[in-house]
């Protein structure tokens, strides 16, 4: 008979045991309690502060990626720039070579013909 004595014993605790789950549930905090509404708001403030944040790190890198792209461009148009006067500066020296190259041709002719009028 000493099992059914510790069955009942154990069935007694067992009962016991949901009655304080009961009790302990029962005495939680309701959410019209001030303490409940009071962690409810800092949690939402939490919240917004976290999404603020967030929604900063967003525009911060949008701008670090504008602010990239503009640079990028900068850098490109300095180059497309420095290319242009580059190949400006070699059409120039091409056209002194040429011009350079037609005046040592006339002042050859020149001499030329002068000295053809001599022999005459």
């Amino acid at each position: 008979m000493k099992n059914l004595k510790e069955l009942s014993e154990r069935r007694a605790a067992a009962a016991q045991a949901k009655e304080q789950l009961l009790k302990k549930f029962g005495a939680a905090p309701k959410p019209s309690d001030p303490d409940m509404i009071a962690k409810r708001t800092e949690r939402e403030a939490i919240a917004a502060a976290r999404e603020a944040r967030r929604a900063d790190r967003e525009r911060s890198v949008q701008e670090d990626l504008a602010r990239r792209t503009a640079e990028a461009d900068a850098i490109a148009r300095a180059a497309s720039a420095e290319a242009d006067a580059r190949e400006a500066d070699a059409r120039n020296r091409i056209g002194r070579v040429l011009t350079d190259e037609a005046e040592r041709k006339a002042e050859r002719d020149r001499r030329y013909a002068a000295r053809k009028a001599k022999q005459r």
